[in-house]
């Protein structure tokens, strides 16, 4: 006979303790069990499927609805990263092997809690369409979470995974499209997040969707796609838009015809004669050798005609786009140091050349505003020159098209905080530490997540305007407001006030707001001036 104890023994070994049962939650396809991190201040959930396994035949085509399963899943591993060479070398992940099983997605929030409905922040990394992972260091949510928010950070679809589009494709979909499965991803995993994220606490009433460079690239189009603009209620974006400066670059959109021949060149080349020899290829042949078109960067997003039906510039002067608050902007060096890195040194002559070459009866106009009277004076312009045309004009005409007709806040800043680099660090021939406030430095400051890289000197300038930063973020995810109690005030960016700009930066008089004067000046002039504007007004070539 068993005693009284021993049953009391028994029963307690099988009813789950209050802890065990608050890291479960239930999801539309079943129960996962996250994990607390070592304060047991913050619980994680990893490795959460959103979308079925895009494999077989579901290789290039838009994501299903994940696959139940019985019991109760861990959550305790990060999730395979997407399919993706190492092209850039600087990101660090923390999960397995990248794989075409990949879309999956990793929760952060607070472990304890009064608020009845937490503010949601869906964040989409960079890498160009071509790189990245939610397991990556720096993007790291637990420190955020502290904050009173919810951090989801989905996998998307890269390189030819992602973005192969074809008329083969084109020819099998209901919906007379191929193309941007990446970012069909990222619509999946917004409704995924509308559908369970109140069974984390989660209000899906209050998301922002926010990402850096391509990430930011993507928030810029989902505020613009009929299929996504009204899945959120705010917007982050730091350094990318799909508005260029000039045809022809990497934020230019290509018509889905254009880019269907990309895929004829890249089927042809693995010796493919179908879809059905495509699909049965294994994933590292194909990335390999996606990996020898110009390193993968030809798959991109494109108008496919279901997820963007048109550029975006004619959405947001209609204001067809979501009317929600935006904060975006981006860095002060952005890709300066290409210019160093250049076999060349710009000079006063041979820059003043490039301008009336680029500009012809205006160049006189252009030189104003980037001075080239002698060698430094075309130097600076030129390194200014590299990070407008890169990247900072474009973010700057997503903001301006907003204040005009999105009929909501909009937040602009400048990250001007010159990150510390580790002793001996260099950029190709150039020392680190003159690459300034450079492309996505200022991404573990937002997410205060500077510790993880080691051997960095870092000062308390540094972590100043990292708690800032952490601050602003997710006061806006909470209001749509970035200020609070003990911050710099940051007025919103419109005529009345002089558009003012947000300088974050630990150094000198530190944060601070300050009309936009010479950019802004200088953005009209490339915006006026710009071939690709005039082609989508005309519709000429």
């Amino acid at each position: 006979m068993i005693s009284f104890a021993a049953l009391i023994i028994f029963a307690l070994a099988i009813i789950p303790s209050p802890e065990a049962a608050q890291n479960d939650a239930r999801t539309e396809s079943g129960t996962v069990s996250g994990m607390l991190n070592s304060e047991g201040t913050v619980r994680v959930f990893k490795g959460i499927p959103f979308a079925a396994p895009p494999v077989g035949d579901l290789r290039w085509k838009p994501p299903r609805p994940p696959l139940p399963w019985h019991g109760t899943r861990p959550a305790d591993k990060f999730g395979p990263a997407c399919m993706q060479t190492d092209v850039y070398g600087d990101i660090h992940f923390r999960d397995v092997q990248p794989s075409e099983d990949c879309l999956n997605l990793t929760i952060w929030l607070p472990a304890h809690f009064t608020q009845a409905k937490l503010p949601v922040i869906v964040w989409f990394y960079g890498g160009g369409f071509l790189a990245g992972g939610n397991s990556e260091t720096r993007y790291d949510g637990e420190n955020l979470a502290k904050k009173g928010v919810i951090i989801v950070s989905p996998n998307y679809r890269l390189g030819v995974f992602g973005f192969l589009s074809h008329p083969e494709l084109t020819r099998e979909s209901e919906l007379h499209a191929s193309g941007n499965y990446g970012l069909l991803d990222q619509v999946a995993a917004l409704h995924w997040v509308l559908r369970n994220i109140a069974e984390f606490g989660g209000d899906p009433r209050n998301i922002t969707i926010a990402g850096e460079s391509a990430g930011s690239l993507s928030v810029s189009a989902l505020m613009a796609s009929p299929l996504s603009k009204d899945l959120f209620q705010r917007a982050i974006g730091e350094s990318g838009a799909f508005f260029p400066s000039q045809p022809g670059g990497s934020l230019h959109l290509k018509p889905l015809a254009e880019t269907e021949q990309v895929g004829v060149k890249f089927a042809a080349s693995m010796g493919a004669t179908s879809l059905a020899q495509l699909r049965a290829m294994p994933a590292n042949d194909l990335l390999q050798a996606a990996a020898k078109m110009n390193r993968g960067f030809v798959f991109k997003p494109n108008i496919d005609g279901y997820f963007l039906t048109t550029d975006l510039r004619p959405i947001y002067e209609k204001g067809a786009q979501s009317h929600v608050p935006l904060l975006a902007g981006w860095n002060a060096n952005e890709l300066d140091i290409s210019v160093r890195l250049a076999p060349e040194e710009p000079t006063a002559k041979s820059f003043t050349e490039q301008a009336q070459a680029r500009f012809a009866g205006d160049a006189s106009e252009f030189l104003k505003l980037y001075p080239a009277a002698t060698d430094r004076e075309a130097l600076l312009s030129a390194e200014a020159l590299a990070s407008d045309d890169f990247i900072s004009f474009s973010t700057w005409k997503w903001m301006d098209m907003q204040t005009k007709t999105g009929d909501a806040p909009v937040y602009q800043y400048r990250f001007d905080q010159n990150p510390a680099v580790k002793p001996g660090a260099m950029i190709g021939p150039v020392p680190a530490s003159e690459g300034g406030a450079r492309h996505a430095c200022e991404i573990q400051y937002v997410f205060e997540t500077l510790k993880f890289e080691e051997g960095v000197p870092w000062t308390p300038a540094d972590f100043k305007v990292s708690e800032e930063m952490a601050s602003y973020w997710t006061n806006f995810a909470k209001t749509g407001n970035p200020n609070g109690d003990d911050l710099p005030k940051w007025p919103s960016y419109k005529s009345q006030d002089g558009y003012q700009v947000m300088h974050l930066t630990g150094e000198g008089q530190g944060s601070h707001a300050a009309e936009d004067a010479l950019q802004r000046t200088r953005y009209e002039f490339l915006d006026a001036h710009s071939e690709f504007q005039f082609s989508a007004r005309t519709g000429r070539k």
